[in-house]
């Protein structure tokens, strides 16, 4: 079996992003907010527990801990949850959404991709992206994507809306960007052990990813976070799907030191800063 420091094992270039899982204080206001604002569905909801997504597919996990305090300063988590749509219409209509009912604290072009950003109620960081055709990314240095921030051209995306009040069928969570206390223990974890490519470096921020696409995961450390991450409201889990067998097996024989458990349909791990990873079966 291959050990963590092995250079050629790489995650199977299918490998994408599942649910998303936080910790809420208050449950009605941030269903209320991903379901009118972000645009997504209610697929489920009991007493504690909300599941949105689009479609039949849940994207989207919140849990209600009315006592969870919220997240130190100085604890790693969260810095933002990046919901993908898939064309620009879709993209202003995302935008038309935000400015009727919220509050836009970002956007930008990057490239590769065209994103919205702000918070939900709780103060999680919100993207919603869409992303230009991936024959026309540029590359940089050893195969790596060139991402640039630049002004978003908001008169051509806000053109481009519909009036569509719902996230389309097939969004999905593109990726997750967390805030670390150390960019070396993430590189060795999600590179060296996990699999992914490193995709792009900049100072104080590093992007992986499965398969070419520009990132699943992101890390920063611009806010000097030096704690793991609590049992507080913010980020609980988020989930890799990795649907063969065997290579899901052979991960989990990889990550020994980080096993947490075993979940229905495949295992959990923590990262160097105490993040839950699910990896399990999106077949």
């Amino acid at each position: 079996m291959d050990s963590p420091t092995d250079d050629d094992w790489t995650i199977p270039e299918e490998t994408h992003l599942g649910r998303v899982a936080l910790r809420v204080g208050d449950l009605e206001p941030m269903t209320a907010f991903y379901r009118d604002v972000i645009g997504l569905s209610v697929l489920d909801r009991n007493g504690t527990t909300a599941t949105l997504g689009t479609g039949w597919t849940p994207l989207l996990e919140l849990t209600a801990d009315p006592d969870a305090a919220g997240r130190a300063r100085t604890e790693a988590g969260l810095f933002h949850t990046a919901f993908r749509v898939p064309s620009r219409a879709a993209l202003g209509d995302a935008l038309e959404r935000i400015r009727n009912r919220w509050e836009l604290d970002g956007a930008s072009d990057h490239d590769v991709s065209e994103a919205l950003y702000l918070d939900d109620p709780e103060g999680n960081g919100v993207e919603v992206y869409r992303d230009r055709p991936r024959e026309t990314w540029s590359t940089v240095g050893d195969d790596r994507v060139h991402m640039v921030t630049e002004p978003l051209d908001f008169e051509g995306v806000a053109a481009a809306a519909t009036g569509e009040e719902r996230a389309p069928a097939d969004t999905d969570v593109g990726h997750v960007h967390l805030e670390v206390a150390s960019l070396e223990a993430f590189e060795r974890f999600y590179i060296a052990a996990f699999g992914f490519d490193l995709r792009a470096t900049y100072p104080d921020a590093r992007f992986v990813a499965a398969g070419g696409y520009h990132h699943h995961v992101g890390a920063n450390t611009w806010s000097g976070r030096t704690e793991p991450a609590g049992d507080g409201r913010g980020l609980d889990w988020f989930e890799v799907v990795v649907s063969d067998d065997a290579l899901r097996r052979e991960l989990r024989d990889r990550l020994p030191a980080n096993l947490e458990s075993t979940i229905e349909n495949g295992f959990a791990v923590a990262d160097p800063d105490g993040i839950e990873i699910r990896v399990v079966d999106g077949s």
